[in-house]
Protein backbone atom coordinates (compact mmCIF):
# COMPACT_ATOMS: atom_id res chain seq x y z
CA UNK A 1 0.00 0.00 0.00
CA UNK A 2 1.25 3.58 -0.65
CA UNK A 3 1.94 6.37 1.50
CA UNK A 4 -0.99 8.37 -0.09
CA UNK A 5 -3.19 5.29 0.07
CA UNK A 6 -2.51 4.73 4.07
CA UNK A 7 -3.03 8.44 4.49
CA UNK A 8 -6.40 8.32 2.45
CA UNK A 9 -7.71 5.58 4.06
CA UNK A 10 -6.60 7.01 8.16
CA UNK A 11 -8.36 10.20 6.99
CA UNK A 12 -11.59 9.11 5.56
CA UNK A 13 -13.87 9.33 8.62
CA UNK A 14 -16.78 6.77 7.08
CA UNK A 15 -16.79 3.27 6.90
CA UNK A 16 -19.40 1.61 3.85
CA UNK A 17 -21.47 -1.97 4.93
CA UNK A 18 -19.74 -4.79 4.07
CA UNK A 19 -22.81 -5.23 1.50
CA UNK A 20 -21.76 -2.40 -0.22
CA UNK A 21 -18.08 -3.24 -0.61
CA UNK A 22 -18.57 -6.92 -1.73
CA UNK A 23 -20.68 -5.32 -4.66
CA UNK A 24 -24.30 -7.17 -4.48
CA UNK A 25 -26.00 -4.01 -4.33
CA UNK A 26 -24.79 -4.03 -8.07
CA UNK A 27 -26.37 -7.59 -8.34
CA UNK A 28 -29.49 -7.02 -7.06
CA UNK A 29 -29.72 -3.81 -9.48
CA UNK A 30 -28.92 -5.53 -12.63
CA UNK A 31 -31.75 -8.42 -11.82
CA UNK A 32 -34.69 -5.62 -11.19
CA UNK A 33 -34.38 -2.84 -13.89
CA UNK A 34 -33.02 0.38 -14.21
CA UNK A 35 -35.99 1.55 -11.53
CA UNK A 36 -34.77 -0.18 -8.80
CA UNK A 37 -31.31 0.89 -9.87
CA UNK A 38 -32.15 3.90 -9.03
CA UNK A 39 -33.49 3.80 -5.47
CA UNK A 40 -30.76 1.36 -4.72
CA UNK A 41 -28.14 3.81 -5.31
CA UNK A 42 -30.16 6.70 -3.99
CA UNK A 43 -30.00 4.58 -0.78
CA UNK A 44 -26.72 4.09 -0.85
CA UNK A 45 -26.20 7.29 -0.96
CA UNK A 46 -28.02 8.35 2.10
CA UNK A 47 -26.87 5.85 4.29
CA UNK A 48 -24.95 6.77 7.26
CA UNK A 49 -22.06 4.68 8.17
CA UNK A 50 -20.04 5.00 11.10
CA UNK A 51 -16.46 6.22 11.69
CA UNK A 52 -13.79 4.08 11.78
CA UNK A 53 -11.47 3.86 14.84
CA UNK A 54 -8.71 5.23 13.03
CA UNK A 55 -10.26 8.46 11.81
CA UNK A 56 -11.26 9.15 15.75
CA UNK A 57 -7.64 8.27 16.36
CA UNK A 58 -6.33 11.00 13.40
CA UNK A 59 -8.10 13.68 14.46
CA UNK A 60 -7.02 13.35 18.05
CA UNK A 61 -3.53 13.32 16.74
CA UNK A 62 -4.47 16.76 14.68
CA UNK A 63 -6.03 18.47 17.28
CA UNK A 64 -3.34 17.36 20.38
CA UNK A 65 -0.68 18.73 17.30
CA UNK A 66 -2.71 22.25 16.71
CA UNK A 67 -3.04 22.88 20.76
CA UNK A 68 0.19 22.08 21.71
CA UNK A 69 2.10 24.22 18.19
CA UNK A 70 0.05 27.09 19.54
CA UNK A 71 0.64 26.67 23.33
CA UNK A 72 4.83 26.30 22.17
CA UNK A 73 4.37 29.32 20.50
CA UNK A 74 2.88 31.57 22.55
CA UNK A 75 5.05 30.60 25.59
CA UNK A 76 7.80 31.63 23.26
CA UNK A 77 6.54 35.43 22.74
CA UNK A 78 5.36 35.05 26.56
CA UNK A 79 9.06 34.40 27.64
CA UNK A 80 10.63 36.92 24.96
CA UNK A 81 8.71 39.91 25.12
CA UNK A 82 6.85 39.69 28.89
CA UNK A 83 2.94 39.65 29.81
CA UNK A 84 2.85 43.36 29.25
CA UNK A 85 3.69 43.36 25.65
CA UNK A 86 1.51 44.84 23.10
CA UNK A 87 2.80 42.14 20.32
CA UNK A 88 2.43 39.18 23.05
CA UNK A 89 -0.98 40.18 23.41
CA UNK A 90 -1.90 41.10 19.75
CA UNK A 91 -0.14 37.50 18.80
CA UNK A 92 -1.83 35.57 21.02
CA UNK A 93 -5.09 36.96 19.87
CA UNK A 94 -4.54 36.68 15.90
CA UNK A 95 -3.22 32.60 17.13
CA UNK A 96 -6.27 31.67 19.26
CA UNK A 97 -8.62 33.48 16.89
CA UNK A 98 -7.51 31.53 13.71
CA UNK A 99 -7.09 28.04 15.26
CA UNK A 100 -10.25 28.71 17.51
CA UNK A 101 -11.93 29.66 13.81
CA UNK A 102 -10.12 26.42 12.33
CA UNK A 103 -11.30 23.88 14.64
CA UNK A 104 -14.86 25.50 14.95
CA UNK A 105 -15.53 24.60 10.78
CA UNK A 106 -13.75 21.31 10.91
CA UNK A 107 -15.42 19.75 14.02
CA UNK A 108 -18.83 21.77 14.90
CA UNK A 109 -21.14 20.98 11.99
CA UNK A 110 -23.35 24.15 12.57
CA UNK A 111 -20.43 26.75 11.98
CA UNK A 112 -19.79 24.60 8.80
CA UNK A 113 -23.08 24.53 7.67
CA UNK A 114 -23.28 28.61 8.06
CA UNK A 115 -20.63 28.57 5.63
CA UNK A 116 -22.12 26.55 2.89
CA UNK A 117 -24.95 28.30 3.17
CA UNK A 118 -23.36 32.07 4.06
CA UNK A 119 -23.69 34.31 0.28
CA UNK A 120 -20.93 37.08 -0.07
CA UNK A 121 -22.30 39.29 -2.39
CA UNK A 122 -24.22 37.75 -5.34
CA UNK A 123 -21.89 35.31 -6.98
CA UNK A 124 -19.50 34.20 -4.21
CA UNK A 125 -19.90 31.20 -1.97
CA UNK A 126 -17.69 30.18 0.44
CA UNK A 127 -17.68 26.61 1.33
CA UNK A 128 -16.90 25.24 4.72
CA UNK A 129 -13.81 23.20 2.62
CA UNK A 130 -12.60 26.32 1.29
CA UNK A 131 -12.40 28.32 4.56
CA UNK A 132 -11.25 25.05 6.11
CA UNK A 133 -7.76 25.54 3.80
CA UNK A 134 -7.26 29.31 3.62
CA UNK A 135 -7.50 29.60 7.80
CA UNK A 136 -5.28 26.05 7.89
CA UNK A 137 -2.88 27.72 5.43
CA UNK A 138 -3.09 30.79 7.53
CA UNK A 139 -1.99 29.43 10.82
CA UNK A 140 0.61 27.44 9.38
CA UNK A 141 2.13 30.41 8.17
CA UNK A 142 1.97 32.23 11.24
CA UNK A 143 3.60 28.85 13.19
CA UNK A 144 6.36 29.21 10.95
CA UNK A 145 6.97 32.76 10.66
CA UNK A 146 7.16 32.17 14.53
CA UNK A 147 9.37 29.24 14.92
CA UNK A 148 11.79 30.90 12.34
CA UNK A 149 12.10 34.19 14.15
CA UNK A 150 12.47 32.14 17.54
CA UNK A 151 15.49 30.10 16.13
CA UNK A 152 16.62 33.73 14.76
CA UNK A 153 17.27 35.13 18.33
CA UNK A 154 20.88 34.60 19.11
CA UNK A 155 22.71 34.93 22.95
CA UNK A 156 24.28 37.92 23.90
CA UNK A 157 27.57 37.98 25.47
CA UNK A 158 27.22 42.10 26.63
CA UNK A 159 24.29 42.55 28.89
CA UNK A 160 23.53 43.71 32.73
CA UNK A 161 24.35 40.61 34.68
CA UNK A 162 24.50 39.93 38.30
CA UNK A 163 27.77 39.95 39.76
CA UNK A 164 28.51 36.62 40.41
CA UNK A 165 28.11 35.26 36.70
CA UNK A 166 29.38 39.32 34.95
CA UNK A 167 33.25 37.73 34.62
CA UNK A 168 34.28 35.00 32.31
CA UNK A 169 36.65 32.24 33.08
CA UNK A 170 39.74 32.64 30.58
CA UNK A 171 42.84 30.47 31.00
CA UNK A 172 46.81 30.54 29.58
CA UNK A 173 49.62 27.49 29.72
CA UNK A 174 52.73 27.79 30.58
CA UNK A 175 55.39 28.31 28.08
CA UNK A 176 57.33 25.82 29.02
CA UNK A 177 55.20 23.36 30.97
CA UNK A 178 51.56 22.65 29.34
CA UNK A 179 50.56 20.94 32.16
CA UNK A 180 50.56 24.65 34.62
CA UNK A 181 47.66 26.38 33.77
CA UNK A 182 47.00 29.98 35.15
CA UNK A 183 43.07 31.07 35.21
CA UNK A 184 41.78 34.14 35.48
CA UNK A 185 38.52 35.09 36.94
CA UNK A 186 38.27 32.40 39.38
CA UNK A 187 35.16 33.81 41.80
CA UNK A 188 36.42 33.63 45.16
CA UNK A 189 33.18 35.81 46.82
CA UNK A 190 32.48 36.17 50.70
CA UNK A 191 29.37 35.73 50.22
CA UNK A 192 26.61 37.41 53.74
CA UNK A 193 23.53 36.39 52.71
CA UNK A 194 22.03 34.40 49.93
CA UNK A 195 22.14 37.52 47.70
CA UNK A 196 25.01 40.12 49.04
CA UNK A 197 28.60 39.64 48.91
CA UNK A 198 31.86 40.83 48.66
CA UNK A 199 33.32 40.73 45.16
CA UNK A 200 36.42 39.30 44.17
CA UNK A 201 37.77 37.10 41.34
CA UNK A 202 41.32 35.81 41.22
CA UNK A 203 43.90 34.63 39.31
CA UNK A 204 45.06 30.78 40.61
CA UNK A 205 47.75 28.68 38.66
CA UNK A 206 47.29 24.37 39.40
CA UNK A 207 49.39 21.97 37.71
CA UNK A 208 47.82 18.81 35.94
CA UNK A 209 50.09 16.63 36.92
CA UNK A 210 49.24 17.12 40.13
CA UNK A 211 45.23 16.07 39.81
CA UNK A 212 44.09 13.20 42.46
CA UNK A 213 40.80 12.81 42.00
CA UNK A 214 37.23 14.46 41.03
CA UNK A 215 34.33 14.80 42.96
CA UNK A 216 30.36 15.50 42.20
CA UNK A 217 28.33 18.01 44.04
CA UNK A 218 24.13 17.94 44.13
CA UNK A 219 22.82 21.07 45.73
CA UNK A 220 18.78 20.05 45.89
CA UNK A 221 17.09 23.45 46.27
CA UNK A 222 13.21 22.19 44.83
CA UNK A 223 12.79 18.72 45.57
CA UNK A 224 14.85 15.47 45.19
CA UNK A 225 14.36 14.98 41.74
CA UNK A 226 16.31 18.70 40.64
CA UNK A 227 19.30 19.49 41.75
CA UNK A 228 22.39 21.72 40.76
CA UNK A 229 25.53 19.39 39.88
CA UNK A 230 28.93 20.60 40.70
CA UNK A 231 32.35 18.91 39.66
CA UNK A 232 35.31 19.68 41.53
CA UNK A 233 38.55 18.54 40.93
CA UNK A 234 41.00 17.49 43.91
CA UNK A 235 45.25 18.27 43.38
CA UNK A 236 47.80 16.41 45.69
CA UNK A 237 49.19 19.48 47.21
CA UNK A 238 46.32 22.17 46.25
CA UNK A 239 43.04 23.26 47.22
CA UNK A 240 39.95 21.88 44.97
CA UNK A 241 38.98 23.82 42.52
CA UNK A 242 35.19 23.54 41.42
CA UNK A 243 33.20 24.27 37.88
CA UNK A 244 29.58 25.13 37.14
CA UNK A 245 27.92 25.30 34.56
CA UNK A 246 25.08 28.15 35.19
CA UNK A 247 22.79 30.15 33.82
CA UNK A 248 23.91 33.61 33.23
CA UNK A 249 21.64 35.78 34.88
CA UNK A 250 20.54 39.58 34.54
CA UNK A 251 20.04 41.74 37.20
CA UNK A 252 16.78 41.66 38.70
CA UNK A 253 15.93 38.13 36.80
CA UNK A 254 14.87 35.05 38.58
CA UNK A 255 15.12 31.53 37.57
CA UNK A 256 12.51 29.59 35.39
CA UNK A 257 13.20 25.99 34.36
CA UNK A 258 9.81 26.71 32.31
CA UNK A 259 11.67 29.54 30.99
CA UNK A 260 14.75 27.78 30.22
CA UNK A 261 12.99 26.12 27.59
CA UNK A 262 12.56 29.35 25.58
CA UNK A 263 16.09 30.61 25.02
CA UNK A 264 15.80 33.27 27.81
CA UNK A 265 19.41 32.30 29.57
CA UNK A 266 22.63 32.83 28.59
CA UNK A 267 25.01 29.95 29.47
CA UNK A 268 27.66 30.65 32.07
CA UNK A 269 30.43 28.46 32.82
CA UNK A 270 31.83 29.46 36.59
CA UNK A 271 35.28 28.35 37.84
CA UNK A 272 35.37 29.18 41.35
CA UNK A 273 36.73 28.05 45.61
CA UNK A 274 34.20 25.66 46.89
CA UNK A 275 34.22 28.27 49.91
CA UNK A 276 32.35 30.23 47.69
CA UNK A 277 30.06 28.12 45.14
CA UNK A 278 29.24 25.54 47.62
CA UNK A 279 29.09 27.40 50.74
CA UNK A 280 26.39 29.74 49.48
CA UNK A 281 24.61 26.92 48.95
CA UNK A 282 24.65 25.07 52.20
CA UNK A 283 24.53 28.45 54.08
CA UNK A 284 23.73 31.51 52.27
CA UNK A 285 21.44 29.26 50.53
CA UNK A 286 19.94 26.99 52.73
CA UNK A 287 19.82 24.31 49.78
CA UNK A 288 20.46 20.44 51.04
CA UNK A 289 23.88 19.65 49.51
CA UNK A 290 25.83 16.37 49.04
CA UNK A 291 29.61 15.94 47.71
CA UNK A 292 29.78 12.23 45.65
CA UNK A 293 33.73 10.77 45.07
CA UNK A 294 33.91 9.50 41.92
CA UNK A 295 35.59 6.29 42.03
CA UNK A 296 37.69 4.02 39.37
CA UNK A 297 39.21 6.88 37.42
CA UNK A 298 42.75 6.85 35.84
CA UNK A 299 44.40 10.26 36.14
CA UNK A 300 44.27 10.39 31.92
CA UNK A 301 40.66 10.25 32.40
CA UNK A 302 40.61 13.62 35.29
CA UNK A 303 42.84 15.83 33.13
CA UNK A 304 40.83 14.80 30.11
CA UNK A 305 37.41 16.69 31.84
CA UNK A 306 39.50 18.94 32.92
CA UNK A 307 40.37 20.18 29.50
CA UNK A 308 36.86 19.61 28.68
CA UNK A 309 36.21 22.44 30.99
CA UNK A 310 39.09 24.62 29.28
CA UNK A 311 37.29 23.74 25.82
CA UNK A 312 33.68 25.09 27.25
CA UNK A 313 35.05 28.40 28.39
CA UNK A 314 37.19 29.19 25.01
CA UNK A 315 33.78 27.97 23.23
CA UNK A 316 32.06 30.17 25.28
CA UNK A 317 34.38 32.92 25.24
CA UNK A 318 34.35 32.50 21.55
CA UNK A 319 30.57 32.42 21.36
CA UNK A 320 27.73 32.45 23.87
CA UNK A 321 25.35 29.84 23.81
CA UNK A 322 21.92 29.41 25.34
CA UNK A 323 20.82 27.44 28.33
CA UNK A 324 18.30 24.65 27.43
CA UNK A 325 16.41 23.18 30.50
CA UNK A 326 16.18 20.01 29.27
CA UNK A 327 19.26 20.01 26.49
CA UNK A 328 22.43 21.79 28.26
CA UNK A 329 21.89 22.31 31.68
CA UNK A 330 24.33 21.77 34.50
CA UNK A 331 24.23 17.90 34.36
CA UNK A 332 23.94 16.39 31.55
CA UNK A 333 26.35 19.19 29.62
CA UNK A 334 28.99 17.07 32.34
CA UNK A 335 27.70 13.59 31.07
CA UNK A 336 28.30 14.57 27.64
CA UNK A 337 31.65 15.84 28.40
CA UNK A 338 32.09 12.76 30.37
CA UNK A 339 31.27 10.42 28.34
CA UNK A 340 33.56 11.43 25.44
CA UNK A 341 36.48 10.75 27.99
CA UNK A 342 34.70 7.37 29.54
CA UNK A 343 32.92 6.05 26.91
CA UNK A 344 30.89 2.93 27.19
CA UNK A 345 31.20 3.21 31.12
CA UNK A 346 29.34 5.58 31.07
CA UNK A 347 25.58 4.19 29.80
CA UNK A 348 23.47 6.16 28.47
CA UNK A 349 20.35 6.81 31.15
CA UNK A 350 17.24 8.54 32.02
CA UNK A 351 18.48 9.70 35.17
CA UNK A 352 20.67 12.18 33.10
CA UNK A 353 18.12 14.33 32.67
CA UNK A 354 16.96 14.24 36.32
CA UNK A 355 19.75 15.87 37.82
CA UNK A 356 18.87 14.74 41.46
CA UNK A 357 19.23 11.08 40.25
CA UNK A 358 22.61 11.63 39.11
CA UNK A 359 24.23 10.13 42.07
CA UNK A 360 22.25 6.57 42.10
CA UNK A 361 23.46 6.60 38.05
CA UNK A 362 26.83 6.78 39.25
CA UNK A 363 26.35 4.03 42.27
CA UNK A 364 24.86 1.67 39.83
CA UNK A 365 27.53 1.62 37.58
CA UNK A 366 30.42 1.21 39.81
CA UNK A 367 31.06 4.95 39.63
CA UNK A 368 30.37 5.21 44.04
CA UNK A 369 32.87 2.56 45.96
CA UNK A 370 29.87 0.63 47.45
CA UNK A 371 32.48 -0.91 49.74
CA UNK A 372 34.44 2.30 50.10
CA UNK A 373 36.51 1.69 53.35
CA UNK A 374 37.11 -2.24 52.39
CA UNK A 375 35.67 -3.50 55.20
CA UNK A 376 33.23 -6.30 53.98
CA UNK A 377 30.50 -3.86 54.88
CA UNK A 378 28.99 -2.44 51.72
CA UNK A 379 27.32 1.03 51.62
CA UNK A 380 23.83 1.47 50.22
CA UNK A 381 22.73 4.54 48.72
CA UNK A 382 21.05 5.67 51.55
CA UNK A 383 23.86 5.36 53.82
CA UNK A 384 26.31 7.09 51.09
CA UNK A 385 23.65 10.37 51.23
CA UNK A 386 23.61 10.52 54.94
CA UNK A 387 27.69 10.11 54.86
CA UNK A 388 27.68 13.12 51.67
CA UNK A 389 25.57 15.39 53.02
CA UNK A 390 27.64 18.54 53.99
CA UNK A 391 25.48 20.97 55.35
CA UNK A 392 25.67 19.37 59.20
CA UNK A 393 29.42 19.75 58.81
CA UNK A 394 29.91 23.29 57.94
CA UNK A 395 27.01 24.81 60.23
CA UNK A 396 28.45 27.78 61.63
CA UNK A 397 31.12 27.80 59.37
CA UNK A 398 33.28 31.16 59.28
CA UNK A 399 33.39 32.35 56.23
CA UNK A 400 34.67 35.78 56.55
CA UNK A 401 38.35 36.13 57.45
CA UNK A 402 41.27 37.65 55.88
CA UNK A 403 43.32 34.71 55.48
CA UNK A 404 41.78 33.19 52.27
CA UNK A 405 43.80 30.21 51.20
CA UNK A 406 43.59 28.50 54.52
CA UNK A 407 40.21 29.65 54.85
CA UNK A 408 39.09 27.79 51.33
CA UNK A 409 41.49 24.75 52.25
CA UNK A 410 40.20 24.40 55.91
CA UNK A 411 36.71 24.63 54.15
CA UNK A 412 37.26 21.48 51.37
CA UNK A 413 38.62 19.33 54.09
CA UNK A 414 35.57 20.26 56.24
CA UNK A 415 32.76 18.73 53.74
CA UNK A 416 34.87 15.85 52.93
CA UNK A 417 34.95 15.08 56.76
CA UNK A 418 34.27 11.04 56.90
CA UNK A 419 33.77 10.46 53.21
CA UNK A 420 36.48 7.98 52.48
CA UNK A 421 38.42 9.29 49.31
CA UNK A 422 39.12 6.82 46.35
CA UNK A 423 42.55 6.47 45.07
CA UNK A 424 43.46 7.05 41.39
CA UNK A 425 43.10 4.10 39.57
CA UNK A 426 46.51 2.11 38.35
CA UNK A 427 44.95 1.23 34.54
CA UNK A 428 41.83 0.91 32.22
CA UNK A 429 41.80 -2.58 32.92
CA UNK A 430 41.93 -2.17 36.57
CA UNK A 431 39.63 0.61 36.49
CA UNK A 432 36.85 -1.46 34.48
CA UNK A 433 37.24 -4.57 36.78
CA UNK A 434 36.47 -2.34 40.13
CA UNK A 435 33.73 -0.59 38.70
CA UNK A 436 31.94 -3.64 37.44
CA UNK A 437 32.58 -5.07 40.71
CA UNK A 438 31.05 -2.27 42.44
CA UNK A 439 28.02 -2.18 40.14
CA UNK A 440 27.10 -5.81 41.06
CA UNK A 441 27.10 -4.97 44.62
CA UNK A 442 24.92 -2.07 43.95
CA UNK A 443 22.87 -5.10 42.89
CA UNK A 444 23.13 -7.70 44.81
Amino acid sequence: MSLRSLLSRLLTPRSHSHRSDNGLDGLELNNHGSDRHGLKKSAANDRQPTPTWRYYLVQFLIITTLLLSAVWLLMAIWYQFGAGSAITWLTAILIVGVLTALLSIHYWPKMAKRFDNKQWGKKTTISSKSANKWLTTLYCAIWLVGVGWFFSIEPQQERDWMAEVSERVTYERDATNPDLVTLTNVRNFDWHTDTEATERWDTRTIDLSKLSGVDVTNSYWMGPLIAHTLVSFRFEDDRPLAFSFEIRKENGESFSALAGFFRRYELSLIAAEERDIIYTRTNARGEQVYLFPVSNLQQHEIKSLFESYLTAADELNAKPAWYNTLLSNCTNIIFYMARIVSGDRLPWDYRIWVSGWLPNYLYDVGMLDANPKKDGNPWSMDEWYERTHINPKVRGFDNQTSDLTNNARNFSMQIRQGIPIPPLADSQAAAESKAQSAALVSHP
